[in-house]
């Protein structure tokens, strides 16, 4: 069975395997994914035939209001979950083929997770919280704690290491957590409402530590329902019900 990858310049034609797809033009190719809940009358439809393609080194902004499908595709986009049916191709990676174990390797070194809720241990300091996931990729204690400096001093906050997260705001613990995020150097960040509950300032701090992170060459994913957010991202996607209107 043939298949097709579209690309800026075409496509290109490839035979069906289960093996990774080389020489695509997307790091996130989806294609028709359709996500559903239960079965029979209780049947809840979360996406319905979502396309989306991202590139590397992207800023997009995905848009919509709760019960849209954000948190279902945020899920699966972030290997958290899997669809019902469709494609889903991450660097040429067959996602829905994917044991669990597979899965949570993806997520450990391809992507940086930011939650709207910081999602810090309260007893850890800042620099314990950022290495705690280098802890459990494996990284050699004095390595982890190099990477851990380096991602608190990215976003400003190399004097702050050794507090707690109730010693900090709610933007220093935001920030916390995008070093959390960037400390293994992922290629994906992928922030779901990385601000919404922090005030104006502490906003367009984070805002600003985004478009730096973009800069640099990562891939900046961001759920949100806050169109001015939205606007700040390169290209802005919008679900409705379930569906992706570009």
């Amino acid at each position: 069975m043939w298949f097709c990858i579209f690309s800026p310049n075409g496509y290109t034609k490839c035979r069906e395997s289960k093996k990774a797809v080389k020489n695509i033009s997307w790091l996130i190719d989806i294609q028709n994914v359709c996500k559903t809940y239960g079965a029979g009358s209780t049947c809840v439809e979360a996406l319905k035939g979502v396309q989306l393609q991202i590139a590397r080194g992207e800023f997009l902004a995905i848009v919509g209001n709760s019960g849209s499908g954000k948190s279902t595709l945020m899920n699966i986009l972030g290997c958290l979950d899997t669809p019902t049916s469709g494609s889903y191709l991450l660097n040429g990676q067959r996602i829905a083929e994917m044991d669990v174990d597979r899965l949570s390797e993806i997520r450990n070194r391809e992507i940086g997770f930011v939650f709207q809720g910081f999602n810090l241990i309260p007893s850890l300091n800042a620099w314990e919280n950022v290495e705690l996931p280098l802890f459990y990729r494996g990284v050699p204690k004095a390595q982890r704690k190099e990477l851990a400096m380096q991602a608190l001093e990215a976003v400003g906050l190399k004097n702050r290491t050794s507090h707690k997260p109730s010693e900090m705001s709610g933007g220093q613990q935001q920030r916390v957590a995008i070093a959390r995020a960037i400390a293994a150097k992922p290629e994906i960040i992928l922030a779901d409402e990385p601000t919404g509950n922090l005030d104006g300032a502490a906003e367009q701090e984070i805002l600003k530590i985004l478009k730096s992170l973009h800069q640099s060459g990562k891939t900046i994913i961001v759920i949100t329902h806050n169109l001015d957010i939205a606007r700040q991202a390169q290209k802005r996607v919008r679900l409705t019900d379930g569906r992706l209107l570009h």
